[in-house]
């Protein structure tokens, strides 16, 4: 499977305006990263999760091609009320939709009743993305009665075109986010770290996916930082220095890994958006399609000493 690019949007230094508030300068930067190489874009907005979806809708609206990946939390909506939500946004986007589930809200504001203690969190994520699933491919009302909510006559009846199958992007690091995330999702956002630190995060993410039957529909993506600017509060990434030659071989090393894709954080002006689709991403996509012509074996592309690979915030 070819490897895929996320934008995430951020705050450059020089912009004292989030990436989504000016939509004038929104739309010509969407047009840049649609046609620069990124399949997907991140919506992450601080003013939570009510306006993430908002953003969502006419982020889809404007592109044509471009996946929405939206940050979303549980504990805000009512599962119901989020299932038909979610499910308008990606039939009227034609299936362009990805659900990415945090832990915990961007703002205590925007959760009324949040629950105490990671291990609560995470069961409470576990029954939300259970009645999501089950809201989108259910034919008759049903009752629902859990530890965290309780539904009478649940029901969605327009699904969106993925129905239950709606793509579903997780994280973690603790055995119990993993437990979740094995069962739910379909990508696997890595933490930032050295590639051994990373090499192991996927084989304990995979161990949990295999537990539910799911080891092979499991892929994996990494945030990396690829320009010096100031990127959205809460995205830490592998921060990648250096020409661009160099930041495609390091990123091809990281593929070797098995990961598919990569999001690319820190590339927010025009001119970064368009420099980094014509130079960085199109070497690593010709790195690869060469690499694919030799019949690449797994390990061939270790990373060289001296990679630099630091976690930066």
């Amino acid at each position: 499977m070819p490897i895929e690019f996320t934008h995430i949007p951020g705050k450059t230094a020089d912009a004292a305006v989030p990436f989504f508030y000016d939509f004038a300068e929104t739309s010509t930067k969407l047009g840049l990263i649609e046609d620069g190489g990124f399949q997907k874009i991140v919506v992450d907005d601080s003013a939570g999760l009510l306006t993430n979806m908002d953003l969502a809708s006419q982020v889809l609206n404007r592109t044509a091609s471009l996946e929405v990946v939206l940050t979303h939390w549980a504990g805000v909506i009512e599962p119901t009320v989020a299932a038909r939500q979610l499910a308008s946004i990606d039939r009227q986007s034609g299936g362009r939709l990805a659900l990415r589930m945090i832990s915990e809200p961007l703002n205590d504001d925007d959760a009324e009743t949040r629950p105490v203690g990671h291990g609560v969190v995470w069961q409470r994520i576990d029954e939300y993305l259970v009645l999501l699933k089950r809201l989108w491919s259910n034919d008759r009302p049903f009752d629902h009665e859990g530890a965290f909510y309780s539904i009478k006559n649940g029901y969605v009846p327009r699904k969106g075109p993925h129905g239950a199958d709606l793509l579903v992007r997780m994280g973690g690091q603790s055995g119990t986010a993993l437990k979740v995330a094995g069962r739910h999702a379909d990508v696997f956002e890595l933490a930032p770290g050295p590639i051994d630190d990373i090499r192991q995060l996927m084989e304990r993410a995979r161990g949990a996916a295999a537990e539910h039957g799911r080891a092979g529909k499991l892929r994996f993506a990494l945030p990396v930082r690829i320009h010096q600017g100031v990127s959205a509060a809460g995205h830490k990434a592998v921060d990648l220095s250096g020409p661009p030659a160099q930041v495609a071989l390091s990123l091809l090393a990281y593929a070797g890994l098995g990961i598919d894709e990569f999001m690319i954080v820190g590339v927010d002006t025009p001119r970064e958006i368009a420099t980094a689709g014509r130079e960085t991403l199109a070497l690593l996509r010709n790195s690869l399609a060469r690499r694919e012509a030799s019949e690449f074996q797994p390990g061939a592309y270790a990373p060289r000493p001296g990679l630099e690979t630091r976690a930066a915030g």
